[in-house]
């Protein structure tokens, strides 16, 4: 009888670590996919916004909600960046709330920056961003 349990408990094991694998496996194929890994996420020169961060921050919109609820902060976004310099996604990775990571997302979508470069040849580029938010 015990042996019956722990073989069982082995089999179990086993199909978990499986399906794991598989899930792993299924994620990997879906980046590969979406092309996230296509771009870098270091260049010898990273891309740049045109005018520079004030360039991005006059776009942005103080949301109504977050000004109401005093929310300030820093909002962290990953913005996918094109051999032309051209913004192809942008990614809120830590957020604030309020509507804030939304309009830093816009603001980010309305800039153009100059492109990375690796060995002299433009390249696709994953650019860290904050953008902080803070009260008058």
């Amino acid at each position: 009888m015990k042996l019956k349990r722990t073989l069982f408990a082995y089999t179990f094991v086993l199909f978990l670590v499986t399906l794991l694998i598989v899930n792993f496996n299924s994620e990997l194929e879906a980046m590969s996919a979406n092309g996230d890994n296509e771009y870098l996420a270091f260049a010898e020169e990273m891309p740049a916004p045109v005018g520079g961060m004030s360039a991005i921050v006059k776009h942005i919109k103080y949301p109504m909600i977050a000004e109401k609820s005093k929310i300030e902060g820093t909002v962290y976004l990953q913005a996918f960046i094109n051999e032309s310099g051209s913004v192809e996604k942008v990614i809120i990775l830590k957020d604030i709330g309020g509507g804030c990571g939304e309009a830093a997302v816009e603001a980010v979508k309305k800039a153009s920056f100059t492109p990375g470069k690796m060995k002299g040849a433009t390249v696709k580029v994953k650019l860290s961003l904050p953008i902080a938010f803070k009260l008058q």
